[in-house]
């Protein structure tokens, strides 16, 4: 395989070419005749052919050369536009982020976080891709996001987890369910419900069947949406109940159209954070992604721990 030409001897061709002069080319480049000369030298050596000719004291193309340059004309194009486009990137505001996110924490987490993101870097150019954790991970591990705003996943080689805020599982229910109406669940009534839960694919799904399966308790009616608000829906219309964070629902509970209540007196506790890859010095604009994501999860994790 033959290598690739020399950068700086295409640029003192290209220039000499234009002024058609050793020396005017050495003065533009700020280096000697005698290093243009030896540049021109080396470079049809490597190439094989005469590029120019010298009538006088001019510099002309040969029929080589003239192929050549309208090469290396569109080569050093190319370069310098490369050369502007890194440069750009490292300007504050400048570049682009890829975010993974549950589509709970595209509805509650990231409206804020984006809002407040977008003053401080209104050139950036962000991309949501929505999914659960597995999907993140997977993703991130492919390089098609830079970070991920999920669950805690399982222990992954590489990665790092940063986390935001912790959150409880609860029972969600219709004020007009008889636990609303007692305050309380009857644990003998638990494996009876008719239960709408997020997808079983889910980390969550996985968290509520591994409780339940050590209280002892099997769910045995299940149905399952992979939409958040049309779980709530359904809950408050009374089609069954649902197992949701307490934040998840806090509009609904405010105003009375669904209530919360504990599994039991054991605890079932998540954590949130944002996940990317351990040992990569992150920029400015992912820095302060996280930090937002931090401010705004606050809130959110307020009561749950």
């Amino acid at each position: 395989m033959s290598q690739p030409l020399d950068s700086r001897q295409l640029r003192a061709f290209s220039v000499l070419a234009r002024t058609g002069s050793f020396t005017r080319t050495a003065q533009e480049l700020h280096l000697t005749q005698s290093a243009i000369s030896h540049a021109i030298k080396a470079l049809e050596s490597d190439i094989g052919c005469r590029l120019l000719d010298r009538v006088g004291k001019t510099a002309v193309l040969t029929q080589a050369g003239e192929q050549l340059l309208v090469r290396t004309e569109r080569i050093l194009g190319e370069m310098t536009s490369a050369r502007a486009e890194l440069s750009r990137l490292g300007k504050w505001g400048a570049g682009r982020l890829r975010i993974g996110a549950s589509t709970t924490a595209c509805q509650h987490v990231l409206p804020g976080v984006l809002r407040e993101f977008k003053e401080s870097f209104p050139h950036c150019a962000i991309s949501i891709q929505p999914g659960d954790t597995p999907e993140n991970i997977a993703a991130l591990r492919a390089h098609q996001i830079d970070l991920a705003v999920n669950l805690e996943p399982q222990r992954e080689d590489g990665l790092e987890f940063r986390p935001l805020f912790t959150d409880e599982l609860q029972f969600i229910v219709a004020p007009i369910h008889p636990w609303a109406v007692r305050g309380r669940v009857v644990r003998e009534e638990i494996a009876r419900q008719q239960y709408i839960l997020y997808g079983k694919g889910s980390y969550t799904f996985r968290m509520i069947e591994s409780y339940f399966r050590e209280e002892d308790i099997v769910l045995q009616s299940l149905l399952e949406l992979g939409d958040m608000e049309a779980i709530k829906e359904l809950v408050k219309l009374g089609l069954g109940i649902s197992i949701l964070a307490e934040w998840i629902a806090r509009v609904e509970i405010e105003i009375g159209a669904l209530v919360a209540l504990p599994l039991g007196r054991r605890k079932l506790k998540r954590r949130w954070g944002v996940v990317h890859w351990r040992g990569r010095r992150l920029s400015l604009a992912e820095e302060t992604f996280i930090g937002l994501c931090e401010t705004v999860s606050e809130r959110l994790g307020s009561g749950q721990g």
